[in-house]
């Protein structure tokens, strides 16, 4: 059975306050749990959780990258700017960097394959618009959204990755897929994966990101398919957040 992620993003959110309190009462509610548990906090915030949670069962990991090592690439964040701090994961790909941003595919997929380069573990997000949904082309967009990456660093890659199924709207709106349209989601993810290797595909997790909330998460998270969440404003309150990590325990 693969084995549980709660990934927290907290966005544009925080201040050394609110995250040290939020972060000393995520660290001692998670230590009996068996599920993987992970925060990514803004840049500047970075060196903060690394002291604070060094030695703790939380992980944690930034919101982007750039898709360069070095260079004039004023306020960019390299990998290896990242593994200073302990960064284990990095998002890629997040909606809200290929909406507000301008992302491409391309770009995602250079994004990854710099993390992975660094021994960095990418978690790549994909998901399709409101639009796209009523169109019924949910299942091609995500699809080319995978298929990016696999067409860049091949399947293999995914057995180093976590891929986050994130419908735009239900980020940060309230809404939340139907347990069962992210199950039909998910799987059909994994079916592409397994096309290319079962094995990896087997073990590949895939998260659920859009709007989680305590009360919706335990019948998420039961999905054959749903191998935890990426969890938006859910986690900015520790107590919802602890609790969405129970339900994935």
């Amino acid at each position: 059975m693969r084995k549980k992620l709660v990934a927290g993003n907290w966005k544009m959110h925080g201040s050394l306050q609110n995250n040290a309190a939020l972060l000393e009462r995520v660290k001692a509610g998670v230590v009996d749990l068996a599920c993987e548990v992970a925060v990514c906090p803004p840049y500047p915030y970075l060196a903060q959780a690394q002291s604070l949670l060094a030695g703790s069962a939380v992980s944690w990991g930034a919101q982007s990258l750039s898709e360069h090592p070095a260079g004039a690439y004023t306020a960019e964040v390299s990998a290896a700017m990242l593994l200073d701090f302990g960064c284990r994961y990095v998002l890629v790909g997040h909606s809200e960097r290929r909406t507000l941003f301008g992302e491409t595919d391309e770009v995602v997929a250079a994004k990854f394959a710099a993390a992975q380069q660094a021994s960095l573990i990418p978690v790549l997000c994909v998901g399709e618009t409101l639009a796209e949904r009523e169109a019924g082309l949910t299942a091609s967009v995500v699809s080319r959204q995978l298929s990016a990456v696999l067409d860049v660093r091949g399947v293999a890659a995914l057995a180093s990755a976590v891929v986050a199924y994130e419908p735009v709207w239900a980020i940060g709106t309230g809404v939340t897929a139907t347990p069962g349209q992210a199950q039909a989601v998910h799987a059909a993810i994994r079916r592409q994966v397994a096309a290319l290797d079962a094995s990896v595909a087997n073990g590949l997790r895939i998260l659920y990101g859009g709007s989680v909330k305590p009360q919706s998460a335990a019948e998420l998270f039961g999905q054959a398919d749903v191998d935890g969440g990426l969890i938006g404003g859910a986690a900015l309150v520790a107590d919802d957040f602890l609790a969405i990590c129970r339900a994935a325990n």
